[in-house]
């Protein structure tokens, strides 16, 4: 399968795509430039301003509006488009990087240091009622994570260990018991972010790889979607049917003229489908 351009070079570091009907459409970030993407149901792009320079990843909430991970912590988007940055969680060289709504209507999201340093990552989750808490940290680049649809495993990515790793889920105490699912450091690439389909398989966006590549029920490699940019940066399932898988790209460090269609958003339909359920911020 081959990935179509849905836009130009729009975005410096495209990530964290997510469809909601509760905006019409689909939403990314381009995460240094701080600003959240829209593409409407008229293909028009938009491009929506956050009051912090980085912003890592956005989710759907109850509100109406969004829950979005800024450089060192979390912020809430009311329904009318307004921005409540909550207290930051650390200062120093660490950012947000990626997350996903939990089966508990909390939001859990990972970080990474700016220089990629082994260890300094953690897994932080917001509460509804605005607690947060670290759950683990040894972390490098925490990257991937989406929730199956019984709320019982979680599939995440922590890029420097070439995996895809299984967690069980516990409303109470979070992500428990990892594993090994996927060993992908013999492929072209490095796993960043991931989705599910109804089928329960995995889709794995190669950073680096210029491709996306579909686990079967056993981790093993069962699709290959290239993708014309080479920094691969996430993919998630969209549209009215939840048939199009949407795919970011990253022009992150590239010289200019270099990889010329990277930053640019592209999209596939794979012959299956997301969930149709949205796991909202708020439950």
């Amino acid at each position: 399968m081959h990935a179509d351009r849905l836009t130009t070079s729009i975005c410096h570091h495209a990530e964290g795509p997510a469809w909601s009907d509760t905006w019409g459409g689909l939403r990314w970030v381009d995460m240094f430039a701080g600003d959240v993407m829209h593409l409407d149901a008229d293909g028009e792009v938009h491009r929506l301003p956050t009051p912090s320079p980085v912003v890592a990843c956005v989710r759907p909430a109850t509100s109406g509006g969004a829950v979005l991970a800024l450089e060192n912590g979390f912020a809430l988007e009311d329904a009318d488009g307004s921005i409540d940055p909550l207290p930051p969680l650390w200062e120093g060289p660490v950012r947000m990087n990626e997350g996903a709504i939990a089966p508990d209507g909390s939001f859990l999201c990972g970080s990474m240091a700016y220089d990629q340093r082994p260890g300094a990552a953690a897994m932080w989750r917001l509460l509804p009622d605005g607690t947060t808490t670290e759950l683990f940290g040894d972390l490098t680049i925490s990257n991937g994570l989406a929730f199956s649809a019984d709320g019982r495993t979680a599939y995440y990515v922590d890029t420097p260990t070439g995996r895809v790793d299984l967690f069980d889920w516990s409303d109470a105490e979070g992500l428990l018991n990892r594993r090994p699912f996927a060993d992908l450091t013999a492929e072209e690439g490095h796993p960043d972010g991931l989705a599910l389909d109804v089928e329960g398989r995995a889709w794995v966006a190669m950073n680096g790889g210029g491709q996306v590549l579909g686990l079967d029920e056993r981790g093993a490699v069962a699709e290959r979607i290239t993708v014309g940019a080479q920094k691969v940066t996430a993919c998630t399932f969209g549209g009215e049917d939840r048939a199009t898988l949407f795919i970011t790209t990253s022009r992150e460090n590239l010289a200019d003229g270099e990889d010329p269609q990277a930053g640019s958003l592209f999209a596939v339909d794979p012959g299956t489908r997301g969930p149709a359920e949205e796991r909202l911020f708020g439950g």
